[in-house]
């Protein structure tokens, strides 16, 4: 799955085109790598995303194309 729609849909970003804008403006990081919006996505993988000061660092469980409000938790764990 890309990156911008992985974002979007395990809610660390609420939208897909302020997820593009993050990953074109180098802010989001896959496995200590600058990453692009149409980065692949796969299990295992660290995410890091820079929101100004704060730092959201993330670990990817699971990879679901549509996934509902209360599932969202079980895609990602913090680090």
């Amino acid at each position: 799955m890309r990156l911008d729609k992985y974002l979007k849909v395990s809610r660390l970003i609420k939208r897909r085109t302020v997820a593009n804008e993050a990953c074109d403006g180098g802010r989001v990081f896959i496995n200590d790598k600058v990453a692009k919006a149409s980065a692949t996505v796969s299990e295992g993988d660290i995410i890091e995303i820079r929101f100004g000061n704060k730092i959201v660092k993330v670990e990817v469980l699971t990879v679901k194309e549509t996934v509902r409000k209360e599932e969202t938790k079980e895609m990602f764990k913090y680090i």
